[in-house]
């Protein structure tokens, strides 16, 4: 299983741009996978440079309702117009972040975008192959992160925090490894892997994805929640790479912790498991 990552937000070189967004490509012996498209067209130029085809992807899984995940899904539909795009059915809707000066920003994706045919609306557990599936609605055994506060979502008019009942994790199997990946952890990492627990028996092999420690709106996890979610993933004996939302003051926590079981995914890595 080859993983690229197209979008991030920081690069390994200056050869490859960088963003405020996650997009993904995962490539097993059967499909071309691809998972988020960034907050802009940036992932295609990255992937025509890294020699990702972005015509070839079997199907694209949008992990949840925000632009910095998938703001380059006209873009996508521009380069694609036969794979499948695996979305959650609340993915649509109003989404805001408060941002410095009391200021809301529209964080949603294009709504006209929604009717699109190539779209399919997941549920709370969708198999896209015997080996693929998608599960969102993940259980609250711990509380979500900190660094939510200031997400929104609007209800009838109002404003209140966001849930991320939209937001859904990937299950990728294969030679009898499994790779769990998430968006941003919105849910927190600990549900979402002991929500994995729940449905597989088994902790994953591999996590790779935004862990959510810190936010533009929210900032830093504090060092305790760093410290235990870090005990946590090392206890599950996962090889953990994560990127994005995490934070690189909450990663460097998390390495001094986790050593050689977590790794950054910048934008231009490209790994193998």
């Amino acid at each position: 299983m080859i993983i690229k990552m197209l979008a991030e937000n920081t690069s390994i070189s200056e050869d490859f741009g960088s963003e405020h967004g996650l997009s993904l490509y995962i490539e097993t012996s059967i499909y071309k996978i691809l998972f988020d498209v960034g907050a802009s067209g940036l992932f295609l130029e990255n992937a025509k440079k890294m020699n990702v085809n972005i015509a070839d992807v079997d199907f694209l899984v949008i992990s949840h309702g925000h632009y910095d995940h998938g703001g380059g899904l006209k873009v996508f539909l521009q380069e694609n117009d036969t794979a499948d795009i695996f979305i959650h059915p609340q993915a649509f809707e109003k989404f805001y972040a408060l941002r410095p000066g009391d200021k809301l920003e529209y964080t949603g994706l294009e709504e006209d975008l929604e009717d699109n045919s190539q779209i399919m609306f997941t549920s709370d557990r969708f198999f896209i192959g015997r080996q693929i599936q998608i599960y969102s609605d993940v259980t609250q055994k711990e509380p979500q992160p900190s660094s939510n506060k200031g997400l929104f979502i609007e209800k009838d008019g109002q404003m209140v925090d966001d849930t991320f009942v939209h937001e859904q994790n990937l299950i990728v199997e294969e030679d009898g490894k499994t790779l769990l990946v998430t968006g941003c952890a919105h849910n927190g990492i600990v549900n979402i892997i002991e929500h994995f627990h729940a449905l597989k028996g088994n902790m994953p092999d591999y996590v790779i994805g935004g862990f959510h420690l810190s936010s533009r709106s929210g900032g830093d996890e504090s060092p305790e929640i760093i410290d235990k979610i870090g005990k946590y993933l090392l206890d599950t004996k996962a090889k953990c790479y994560t990127c994005h939302c995490t934070g690189m003051e909450p990663y460097d926590r998390l390495k001094t912790i986790m050593g050689d079981s977590v790794g950054y995914l910048s934008t231009g890595s490209e790994i193998t498991i």
